[in-house]
């Protein structure tokens, strides 16, 4: 038993000896050349729209960043944040592991959008390519050259308007809301005149909206809400179900 024992011992060392050898002698990760962004140029301007979220908006394509040491799988990651902020606020608009990738109007007006861009408005933002190894947290980073293009995003939330004779273009067309999106809730200071308002969903009469005639309260298919005197008013809606920024589900007020 003793010697069984010992012999089991001295294989338990060996093959301790033998991993600790195979560790040692491995070659660590490190990174030898960052990669180059090559497309898109500083020329791009696109005006982001929602009907074209599923397009490709543009196609981005870099030279392979270089790592030595053992061999393993590189990933990238394209980076955007807003000018002039030496990417304080990087998000990320998609992942590969080739050396391009096709990105979609979508993808692009999400980034921007987690970035803090306001919607229908031109913003100068910069884009470059991060390489790393393994997992993001514990990853061998390097980062691309940046170059800076232009776009306007749209607003990802449902888009409601105003419309009716009180307002500047009567039924003819909606005057969008402004979304708040800390509290949930549309609003708009705008100049009325005497007549009736209502609200619509994406510009379409199947979802509009009017006074219930019950405590300022919403209703699909609704009444017209009368402007008895004209004058410059703050509108607010939630046209949740449920309670947001103070106020009731389905409810307005005009000020």
């Amino acid at each position: 038993m003793k010697n069984l024992i010992c012999g089991l011992l001295a294989i338990i060392g060996v093959t301790t000896i033998s991993c600790t050898d195979e560790i040692t002698d491995r070659e660590s990760v490190a990174n030898a050349s960052a990669p180059v962004l090559l497309i898109p140029t500083n020329t791009f301007n696109q005006v982001l729209t929602k009907p074209n979220a599923t397009n490709i908006c543009t196609s981005f394509v870099w030279n392979d960043a270089a790592y030595s040491g053992t061999n393993t799988v590189v990933t990238y990651a394209i980076e955007l944040a807003n000018a002039g902020t030496n990417f304080a606020n990087p998000q990320t608009i998609a992942t590969t592991t080739n050396r391009f990738k096709d990105v979609t109007v979508g993808e692009l007006n999400t980034a921007m959008l987690s970035a803090g861009l306001v919607p229908n408005v031109q913003h100068s933002i910069v884009v470059r390519i991060k390489s790393y190894v393994g997992t993001v947290g514990t990853s061998v980073a390097s980062y691309s050259n940046f170059i800076t293009i232009a776009a306007t995003p749209y607003p990802s939330w449902p888009s409601w308007g105003i419309i009716g004779s009180a307002t500047p273009t009567s039924w003819n067309s909606d005057t969008d809301m402004n979304f708040d999106l800390s509290t949930g809730l549309y609003s708009i200071t705008m100049a009325l005149s005497v007549g009736e308002i209502k609200f619509r969903l994406e510009d379409s009469w199947s979802n509009n909206f009017g006074d219930d005639g019950t405590n300022l309260t919403l209703d699909a298919g609704g009444a017209n809400i009368p402007v008895p005197t004209a004058g410059t008013y703050t509108i607010k809606c939630n046209f949740d179900n449920v309670s947001r920024g103070g106020m009731p589900a389905k409810t307005y007020s005009i000020q």
